[in-house]
């Protein structure tokens, strides 16, 4: 964001009011404000200029719709269930580029699309508005999840040709029947005037029939099919594209006996729906040339849509981006470079911007300024066209004609060190940037725990949507955040502004603390010879008894007698672990009016079983002995601290107990450990390695040590480089875990070896260097910590440190 350039909507929304924000924005810079609502010391602004407005997202949604109206461009409008993202992306692809043969419908466009999966009503606007007098073609995809949504968007792409993709599960709990959210997105071809679909889909087909046709009865309708000459023409059709598959080999059909004989890069199913609708999107478009088809899916690659953080070398973080290049897609990437705020050096690795329809001058003008808003230390810039407008780049930039020439350069050359940085490396794909992050990536083996910070971020607002804007949340990231990394958890936590933040050790709130989270942290497990460490580093302890209280007492006093410092006092009411019991709380309220400078920030309990139905006439009896004593302290020391009681579990089943704050744990990773919500949350974490070696051994024979795995059968026998001081617990061997290869579960084979596990892959597609998911979404950490006759909390919080985490998100 360049703040002199920007203008900041001030949306309210289930979790957050921009208008707490426009402070902080007009000290950064930014003096054009959209808002709702008056602000609280508006005339403290008195450079700023204030639009009010009934609802910024609709004034937004308006102001896209007038700009959407000044081009007649071909635009391309997206919507379904699964797959609108990747169509988007691999149109643009093969849309753009340069004429390679005239008079074949071989001519590239200048594409304006949506950046990563912007779909919904505020990411539509936005992208909308990027559309320029350079572009010659756009698309866009939308996205629902509730009756009513389509119309406005609609409004703005105004879409000339669309796409429905399929439908699915997505969403569906958002509408009474799959006939109306299929209903609902038909919306958004009222006006269009082609739609490709799949005839395969055959609600989809019944209701284009049924309801588009009646209120568009002009648009034409272009339908394919795998069913081959069963496929039936309904009535209303214009054309019916044939598609047979074999292999990589697709072979496509008109009407008019005219056959297109096609390579496909990519043979999954999904892949293969998605490549179709592409495939006939161009036919429509007037690319209908056999070769030119196919030199253009031959260009094709593989889409990543997500920003991934990595470890690099000399303790550098990698912000991997390295699969495109344009502005929004900068912006998003910058932001979240800004994010990770332990390191202050910031270095940008940037190829030149393919295809954005700006003009040069004024591109790398913005580009420039854009860096130095966001405080690039380093700008690395690849590419003939970066290189020659270097003069718009802070003057310790380095330029660099192509990849090559920077790979063979560094680090011989002055001035390049990539040390304590947060490295954003992107580039056009063109450029083979993946090269560059592999130079600078830390080395590790090939067992990687993937941590999605979409589906964290999901989860947390699932959360969030339960218990209301009104009731604060503290998070737990002790031990390791339940594996998945304290510190990029805990930035993103911080990012989302979480009330609190929890460790059970001192050590865990110091590392936080030095990767510069600033939140307050309570520490569960305090010790007093750690007491000085917690106050040097602003954490907060949690008092169970009454000897730690006196302790923490008698030295609050000595260190800091004019300053009261918070502290975090539990009640035992039943899970018997730690903390006071409800007759010692008179006791507690004379200790605590006797040195006030112990203060009382929140009063807090857990529930034994928020989990199991079978214990809620417990969970209530615990409720009533918090409220209690919680009336009895707050009484006696004449303050009410923030109260606390429910865990993960007890948030889903217990809503009523809720009280000032709760305590999100397990549920943040993904897992609902009650079980009566399962599809609240997304999976977070994605433990996966690779395949060592494969050989053929026969029936009769035995497989590891001693000798537990005996075959009953010829078998292909792989190795994984995992074992059980990667996390894979022993409990898993000789057939006891499943992993997931290629589409097929895999059963161990023999004892789990500390760096290494065998399995059976007889009936699956696999071969050496393949990925193989030990966890996931295709194997569920409930499903394995089932197997291992365990809890899921044991699978995540077990996998080795030694294990690399990769953290990324859409951006």
């Amino acid at each position: 964001m360049v703040p002199a350039q920007s203008v900041f909507f001030a949306i309210r929304g289930d979790h957050h009011d921009g208008h707490a924000y426009i402070g902080e924005l007009y000290r950064q810079g930014v003096r054009q404000f959209v808002i709702e609502q008056p602000v609280p010391g508006q005339e403290q602004f008195i450079d700023a200029e204030f639009i009010t407005v009934p609802g910024t997202v609709a004034f937004m949604q308006a102001q896209a719709a007038a700009h959407r109206a000044t081009f007649s461009v071909p635009v391309i409008g997206i919507t379904g269930s699964n797959g609108k993202t990747i169509v988007k992306e691999w149109l643009a692809q093969l849309l753009t580029g340069p004429v390679s043969q005239a008079g074949t419908g071989s001519a590239g466009y200048v594409v304006a699309r949506s950046p990563k999966s912007y779909n919904s009503q505020l990411g539509v606007p936005l992208s909308v508005r990027q559309l320029n007098s350079t572009h010659t073609l756009a698309i866009f995809e939308a996205g629902i999840s509730r009756p009513h949504e389509m119309a406005a968007l609609e409004a703005i792409i105004k879409p000339t040709i669309g796409i429905f993709t399929n439908i699915g599960t997505a969403h569906d709990e958002g509408f009474k029947t799959r006939k109306q959210k299929i209903a609902e997105k038909l919306r958004l071809f009222v006006g269009a005037d082609t739609l490709v679909y799949s005839l395969d889909q055959d609600e989809v087909a019944d209701e284009i029939s049924m309801l588009l046709t009646a209120v568009n009865p002009g648009c034409k309708l272009v339908g394919w099919s795998r069913q081959g000459q069963e496929a039936a023409s309904p009535a209303g059709l214009d054309k019916l594209y044939r598609v047979a598959v074999q292999g990589d080999a697709l072979t496509i059909s008109g009407a008019d006996n005219k056959r297109w004989s096609l390579r496909m890069p990519f043979t999954d199913p999904a892949s293969v729906e998605n490549l179709t609708h592409c495939i006939v999107t161009m036919l429509t478009l007037g690319i209908t040339d056999e070769t030119e088809l196919n030199r253009r899916l031959a260009r094709l690659r593989a889409v990543s849509m997500r920003l991934e953080l990595k470890e690099g070398i000399n303790n550098c973080v990698l912000i991997d981006d390295s699969y495109n290049n344009d502005v929004a897609g900068l912006r998003l990437a910058l932001d979240f470079q800004k994010q990770q705020g332990n390191r202050t050096h910031k270095t940008v690795i940037l190829s030149d911007v393919l295809q954005s329809g700006q003009n040069e001058t004024d591109l790398y003008q913005f580009i420039g300024q854009l860096l130095t808003e966001q405080g690039v230390s380093q700008v690395i810039g690849i590419g003939p066209v970066i290189s020659r407008n270097r003069g718009y780049f802070a003057q310790n930039s380095l330029f660099y004609p192509d990849t090559d020439t920077f790979l063979r350069t560094y680090p011989a050359q002055a001035g390049i060190e990539f040390r304590n940085s947060v490295v954003l490396i992107k580039g056009a794909r063109a450029f083979g940037f993946e090269r560059i992050v592999d130079r600078l990536q830390q080395k590790v083996h090939g067992t990687v725990l993937q941590i999605d910070l979409d589906a964290l971020t999901h989860n947390l607002n699932q959360y969030r949507e339960r218990v209301g804007s009104q009731t604060k949340i503290m998070v737990m990231v002790k031990a390791f955040a339940y594996g998945s990394g304290s510190a990029e958890v805990a930035r993103l936590l911080q990012f989302h502004r979480v009330d609190w933040l929890a460790v059970a050790y001192a050590d865990e709130g110091v590392f936080l603390r030095q990767q510069g989270i600033t939140l307050p942290i309570m520490v569960m497990n305090p010790s007093p010879e750690a007491f000085q460490t917690l106050l040097d580093h602003a954490l907060e302890p949690e008092m169970y008894s009454l000897r730690l209280l006196h302790e923490w007492g008698s030295f609050i006093e000595q260190a800091t007698p004019d300053s009261p410092v918070p502290c975090h006092l539990k009640i035992d009411t039943g899970m018997h672990r730690l903390g006071f019991l409800e007759a010692e709380i008179p006791t507690v309220v004379t200790y605590l009016k006797a040195h006030p400078a112990v203060q009382i920030a929140t009063l807090f309990s857990h529930l034994a079983g928020a989990d199991d139905a079978q214990f809620n006439a417990f969970s209530q009896q615990q409720y009533d002995t918090f409220c209690r004593a919680a009336t009895v302290l707050e009484a006696g020391i004449g303050y009410r601290p923030v109260r606390h009681l429910l865990n993960s579990a007890g948030i889903v089943r217990f809503p009523d107990f809720k009280l000032d704050m709760v305590r999100l744990g397990i549920g943040l990773y993904g897992v609902e450990s009650s079980q009566t919500e399962p599809s609240l949350l997304r999976p977070v974490g994605t433990l996966t390695t690779t395949i060592s070696q494969i050989k053929i051994v026969p029936a009769g024979e035995t497989v590891g040590y001693s000798r537990r795995g005996v075959l009953d059968h010829d078998s292909r026998i792989a190795t994984l480089a995992l074992g059980y001081a990667d996390g894979y617990d022993r409990r898993l061997g000789n057939g006891v875990g499943e992993v997931w290869v290629n589409g097929v579960l895999c059963p161990t084979v023999g004892s789990v070896c500390m760096d290494m596990t065998m399995i059976d892959v007889t009936h699956a597609p696999a071969s050496e260097g393949d990925f193989v998911e030990i966890f996931g979404p295709n194997v569920p950490v409930t499903h394995l910590s089932q197997r291992m006759g365990t809890i899921p909390y044991e699978v995540l919080t077990g996998i080795s440190e030694r294990v690399k985490r990769v953290f990324f998100a859409a951006g």
